[in-house]
């Protein structure tokens, strides 16, 4: 009897093989509902030169709309500390944006900058893909979905799952594990990461994993653990993904039943005392940022207290995009690999910067770095 023709588990609710794979793509860093301020901000230079920087790198972020103000500072705090801490802060600018303002914002950045970074946001990118605009090199801080096109001159690095879905994947293949289930909850970042688990994984020759839907209820989880610690032999999971957020990670993994257990750390805040003694055992893609503080790539790094572990991760992003952006200052390198705050960077196909994240093992209260490779 397999996990999802058991009829007595409610923890769950069966998912299609095409509907895991078909699951939204919608995620950003910072996608959020959109505001309505429009106004656009250049900092770094002075007045007089605000309408044409001629410097080498502009910035271009949502700062002036209330929905992704937070975010974009976090990014641009990074982004300027790296800046400081090579030197080069006098050759950047910020341009802030509001809703409806990223053309303008463009406009501005385009008209002096060799190398622009931004739009932040996928629907500010997909405005500035549509609009056909001549760009400099554009380093965009988000992707747009289903492979849509963009410009030749627009290059991508986004924050998003799909890497931490890659390593998890090949993290499991390690380990030998071969029935694989998955448990998702119901936002479109978590159902993306699943999906894009489950494509890595059929890709690698993985059999179609069982996907069940998360039900956080006390008898669910009750029916979960009875059902699953009946299961033996090939009909037990080998392993299981929670495409969860930390919350929800913490109630289910006390339940899994000695089950090894993975997610993405990007679904979770600051775990509490009580939820990190409950994760305990968790494999998770975390940044290195948070895993290894101390690592000797970040020791000219300066670092920055945020309310969020979200925010925290944006700030890394902001770091490492502009040691991307530097290597565009002669032209878009052939070749890039960076050990980032983010995770390893190396540009690839298609125009992008992958990223791969770090694993780390939530054990006796704190998250432990773990090899990538085993």
């Amino acid at each position: 009897m397999s996990i999802a023709a058991t009829p007595h588990l409610r923890l769950v609710r069966a998912l299609s093989m095409a509907a895991l794979l078909a699951l939204p793509a919608a995620f950003s860093a910072a996608q959020v509902p959109a505001a309505t301020d429009s106004a656009t901000r250049v900092e770094g230079i002075e007045p007089k030169r605000a309408g044409k920087p001629q410097l080498d790198i502009a910035l271009v972020l949502p700062l002036e709309a209330p929905a992704y103000a937070l975010a974009a500072d976090a990014v641009r705090s990074g982004f300027l500390a790296a800046a400081d801490a090579a030197g080069a802060r006098a050759q950047c600018v910020v341009i802030g944006h509001g809703e409806g303002g990223v053309t303008a914002a463009f406009a501005t950045a385009r008209s002096g900058a060799k190398v622009v970074v931004g739009p932040l946001v996928r629907d500010d990118l997909k405005v500035i893909a549509d609009a056909n605009l001549e760009l400099p090199w554009t380093i965009a801080l988000n992707h747009l979905e289903d492979g849509a096109s963009l410009s030749p001159q627009i290059y991508t690095f986004a924050l998003t799952v799909d890497s931490d879905a890659r390593l998890l994947s090949r993290r499991m293949r390690d380990t030998g594990a071969e029935n694989i289930v998955v448990i998702t909850g119901e936002t479109p970042f978590l159902q993306r990461f699943a999906g894009a688990f489950a494509t890595e994984w059929l890709l690698a020759g993985g059999g179609a994993p069982n996907a069940f839907r998360f039900d956080a209820s006390p008898p669910a989880l009750a029916s979960f653990k009875r059902e699953i610690g009946k299961l033996s032999g090939k009909q037990r999971p080998d392993a299981a993904l929670l495409a969860l957020n930390g919350a929800n990670a913490a109630r289910l993994k006390p339940y899994m039943g000695g089950i090894a257990s993975f997610a993405s750390a990007l679904a979770f805040d600051r775990p509490s005392d009580a939820e990190m003694r409950d994760l305990d055992g968790l494999v998770v893609a975390e940044l290195p940022w948070l895993v290894t503080p101390d690592a000797t790539a970040f020791a000219q790094l300066p670092r920055r207290e945020f309310a969020s572990a979200a925010l925290e991760r944006l700030y890394a992003l902001g770091l490492d995009a502009f040691r991307v952006a530097q290597a565009f200052r002669a032209g878009p390198p052939a070749r890039f690999s960076l050990e980032g705050a983010t995770g390893m960077i190396t540009l690839v196909e298609g125009r992008q910067f992958a990223r791969e994240g770090r694993l780390a093992v939530f054990r006796g209260g704190q998250l432990e770095p773990l090899p990538n490779d085993r």
